[in-house]
């Protein structure tokens, strides 16, 4: 019998109503394809993403209550299941997939198949799903008081709300078309510049600047204030401080991994032949910071989960709807015949041995990732963490093994992508089934929709990664792709002993610190690993989230209220700029003449100033000042009786 501790759903359980239905399935379909490729853009330019679940589930509610007329709290629910899974896979993707790209060319071997990719994003996300299954009593339903899932239960709340839907969506389509605006003008017709940089002439080393893009005022309000101050405290060391010394202490040293001066270096080259591993070391120990302080719980949630592997109840024998997992008679064979495909199909550059990691690591890292979401949020699951774990581990082995090379960094990184990903979607999982679970839900139908969301969501990221390598290429200025630069970064220096072991332990050390004196590690780290200029922009959105949160002569109601149609409006401006950003990767690719489409709707040289003019400066910060009032009205903004 399942435990409930006299918990009631919403929808009792002896209640039938739709839930899982062919408007469910389209319409999830389609919001996985969406927010699966415009949060692998927002990923591969800043390094991180959003979660996808309340905005899919508040479009939801504007398209099935308000168009079609029909009135199903479970059918909306599905649709931000399904819905959400694309942003898990594109998170996975995106952290690693790229450096198989960037290997590739460089060997001149092209780049990994369609069939490849897509492969590794279908079994690590089904494997994430299937891992998750044991765990869901033990996490979601026996701790229900102990772990209050921050996502899933406002995911709750927002369908709950139901009848709000028409406003509510409107604020998500609202910011998605101002970002689409911008992004278009701006980097489409380049009428202004979307970065603004200024080298320090008096302070040699030093720089200072800000990317003037939507999405980055997204990711602050979404973060908060807190979470987007200590990223930029991290980007002052860098830049303010630790490269400034670097200049002055230097001199026409040559030190490694740099074949220049350190006196002819400018910021960028100081940051690009150092303070990146630097951070690197941060943000790998930042991780592993994470997991050392979650042990307890960790060891405390997997034996959870391996009694839930052995229990015979599969949910079905209480008889209750809301009960109801996938079978164990089907998932351990599941499971069990997904690692012998890893090994024996050639299209997973994977050995027998990196099979067995990935069933360890996998099970492993999934409850892991479960538990931690669980406490802190999505947000701050340290996932890069886990995958960097994970490719120390494999990659020394496989090179103790004698897979070396190419060869071996192919495998290496094969094994980190799909860890990454079932880390990525056991945490996506364990939000929506607790929305579920305060909904009531039907766990085995939520769990297929998952699958349904992973598979479209896979299908759709070979092609989006393939299309923006192709109009930019990954480790540009247009697609940094820092945390997949990172961990080729990671895979690289243990495989053929190249990576600066000292500047990386400098990072270390700086992580170290700031867990000493209880800065929060990773997003420090974070702040230390990207360029100032991402941490100034995500600072500019967590500075209105901080006024609404100050504000004084106002109800606590109404404040969270304006907190959260901000949060629905960012949320379009991220989905905005990422689909206008795979739109132009498009418009990068198609020949036109001697030159690309690209190239036909930049204006920038039709009213006589160059890309970096004063007057355009100028029209950037006067239209960036128009998008940050364009949030504070949509906050203020109140729905009319």
């Amino acid at each position: 019998m399942e435990k409930t501790d006299d918990f009631q759903p919403f929808i009792p359980a002896d209640q039938i109503m739709p839930e899982f239905t062919v408007t469910s399935i389209v319409l999830g379909v389609l919001l996985a394809v969406v927010f699966g490729a415009a949060n692998a853009y927002l990923g591969l330019r800043v390094g991180m993403t959003i979660s996808a679940s309340i905005p899919a589930a508040v479009i939801s509610m504007g398209i099935i209550r308000m168009i079609l007329r029909k009135d199903s709290i479970l059918e909306n629910n599905m649709v931000q299941t399904i819905g959400s899974a694309g942003e898990s896979i594109a998170a996975g993707a995106i952290f690693t997939l790229p450096a198989m790209f960037i290997w590739m060319q460089e060997w001149g071997e092209g780049a990994p198949s369609l069939l490849e990719i897509t492969l590794i994003a279908l079994v690590g996300g089904i494997l994430g799903i299937l891992f998750m299954i044991p765990l869901r009593k033990a996490l979601i339903v026996e701790e229900h008081a102990v772990l209050p899932y921050p996502e899933g239960t406002a995911c709750a709340e927002v369908l709950l709300a139901g009848e709000e839907g028409g406003s509510k969506a409107s604020a998500v389509f609202t910011g998605l078309g101002a970002a689409a605006g911008y992004k278009l003008v701006s980097d489409g017709f380049k009428l202004f510049p979307s970065s603004l940089n200024y080298d320090v002439p008096a302070y040699k080393g030093g720089a200072v600047g800000i990317d003037l893009l939507p999405a980055l005022v997204g990711v602050g309000y979404i973060c908060g204030p807190r979470i987007s101050s200590y990223m930029l405290a991290g980007g002052v060391m860098s830049w303010l401080v630790m490269m400034p010394m670097l200049s002055m202490f230097g001199g026409d040293q040559v030190f490694f991994p740099a074949t220049d001066p350190i006196s002819t270096l400018s910021p960028s080259g100081l940051w690009s032949n150092y303070i990146r591993y630097i951070g690197a070391g941060a943000v790998a120990a930042g991780g592993i910071i994470s997991l050392v302080k979650s042990f307890p719980l960790i060891i405390n949630t997997f034996g959870k989960a391996m009694k839930g592997l052995l229990r015979k109840d599969d949910g079905a024998a209480a008889g209750l709807r809301t009960g109801q997992d996938i079978s164990m008679k089907l998932t351990v064979p599941a499971v069990i015949a997904i690692i012998l495909l890893i090994w024996a199909l050639p299209v997973f550059p994977v050995p027998l041995v990196g099979a067995l990691i990935i069933a360890i690591f996998g099970f492993f890292f999934a409850t892991v990732s479960a538990r931690l979401v669980g406490l802190v949020g999505s947000s701050n699951n340290p996932v890069s963490g886990m995958t960097i774990a994970t490719l120390l581990f494999s990659t020394l082995l496989l090179k103790l093994t004698g897979m070396t090379g190419h060869t071996g960094m192919m495998g290496a990184i094969a094994i980190g992508s799909i860890i990454c990903m079932v880390a990525s979607i056991a945490g996506d999982t364990s939000q929506d089934l607790k929305t579920g679970y305060l909904l009531g839900a039907t766990p085995r139908k939520q769990q297929y929709g998952e699958m349904i969301g992973v598979a479209a969501a896979a299908l759709a990221i070979g092609g989006v990664l393939y299309l923006l390598n192709a109009a930019w290429g990954y480790g540009s200025q247009e697609l940094p792709a820092p945390q997949a630069m990172l961990m080729k970064m990671v895979v690289e220096g243990v495989m053929e002993a190249t990576l600066p072991w000292t500047l990386v332990l400098i990072g270390v050390g700086l992580a170290i610190v700031a867990e000493i004196v209880r800065i929060p590690v990773l997003p420090f780290a974070v702040g230390l690993y990207l360029p100032i200029h991402l941490s100034t922009g995500i600072m500019a959105g967590g500075l209105v989230r901080l006024f609404f949160e100050k504000r004084k002569k106002v109800s606590e109601e109404k404040r969270k209220e304006e907190i959260n149609r901000g949060i629905l409006y960012t949320s379009g401006l991220i989905a905005g700029e990422g689909l206008i950003g795979i739109l132009l990767a498009v418009f990068a690719v198609i020949p036109i003449g001697t030159g690309r489409l690209s190239d036909l709707i930049d204006l920038s040289g039709v009213f006589g100033f160059d890309s970096s003019g004063v007057i355009q400066t100028i029209l950037a910060i006067i239209v960036y000042g128009l998008l940050i009032f364009s949030l504070f009205r949509a906050s203020f903004h109140r729905k009319k009786q």
